[in-house]
C-alpha cells in the first residue's frame, strides 16, 4: 500500500516536471498533465519491477517516472492531434 501511495505522490510531481520538460499546448490542461504523470509513474514502476529494477511494493524512481510520464504525454498528444 505504501508503494502505491509513494507512486501517486511521485506522479503528482512528475506530471508537473513532464509539463515543464515538454512545453506546448496540451488538450486538457494542467490537471490532465498531472494525471498523465501519475500514469507515467505507475507504468515506470510496473516496467521497473518487470525488468528487476524495483522490488515489489517499491515506488518507481524519479528519472524513470519522468521518462514514463513524457512517453505517455507524447502518446497523448499524438493521438489527440490525429483526431479530426
Amino acid at each position: 500500500m505504501q508503494g502505491l501511495i509513494g507512486t501517486l505522490v511521485i506522479g503528482l510531481i512528475i506530471g508537473a516536471v513532464a509539463k515543464l520538460l515538454m512545453p506546448g499546448r496540451d488538450p486538457g490542461g494542467c490537471l490532465i498533465t498531472i494525471l498523465l504523470g501519475i500514469a507515467g509513474a505507475l507504468v515506470a514502476g510496473y516496467l521497473g519491477r518487470a525488468v528487476g529494477w524495483y522490488e515489489p511494493g517499491e515506488p518507481a524512481g524519479f528519472i524513470a517516472s519522468v521518462i514514463g510520464a513524457m512517453l505517455i504525454l507524447l502518446l497523448y498528444r499524438f493521438f489527440l492531434r490525429r483526431r479530426p
